[in-house]
């Protein structure tokens, strides 16, 4: 079965959708960013302060290579994975991408952004960084969630769109 790919904004739920779903669809589930911090023996603020964002997209992509031979994973992303066309094409290859697009106001104000580095400027900067990112969301996406009532909610709405799609289910 092919891998389930969980992209959009840091808070936009992908973790906690993610387990959700991976508990129902009875998958492992794996988030991109604990393995970077598992892998590289430091936190993400730690390495964005030590060795930069550049370093940690590198760690990204090398995630995505070892993820590229796996199946049947529920598999949460950073919200700047998508950046990369390699790290797309990548979880393509054994994957679906869906977008969860919740409104990114909604996520500054009711997430906490403690530990997230490229949330520390402000709302602005966040709404800003959404609108960069936004299009290579949507280009990448194989379906968009934009169904947040509940993680309940979300996970039927994503199970829903999914059925659609030929050999995810």
């Amino acid at each position: 079965m092919k891998n389930i790919v969980l992209t959009g904004m840091m808070g936009s739920g992908k973790t906690t959708c993610g387990k959700a779903l991976a508990r129902r669809l009875g998958r492992e589930f794996v988030d991109t960013d604990a393995m970077i911090v598992s892998q590289a023996g430091k936190s993400i603020p730690e390495m964005f302060a030590q060795e930069g964002e550049p370093t940690f997209r590198d760690w990204e992509t090398a995630i995505c290579r070892q993820l590229t031979d796996r199946e049947n994973l529920i598999i949460a992303t950073g919200g700047g994975l998508i950046l990369r066309p390699e790290n797309v094409a990548l979880l393509k290859a054994r994957g679906v991408l869906v977008f969860l697009n919740r409104p990114a106001d909604l996520i500054f104000d009711s997430t906490s952004m403690a530990g997230r580095p490229l949330a520390q400027n402000g709302k602005a900067s966040f709404l800003q960084t959404f609108a960069v990112r936004e299009p290579h969301y949507r280009a990448a996406a194989d379906t968009v969630i934009e169904t947040f009532t509940s993680v309940e909610g979300t996970v039927a709405e994503i199970l829903r769109q999914l059925h659609t799609l030929e050999g995810v289910l």
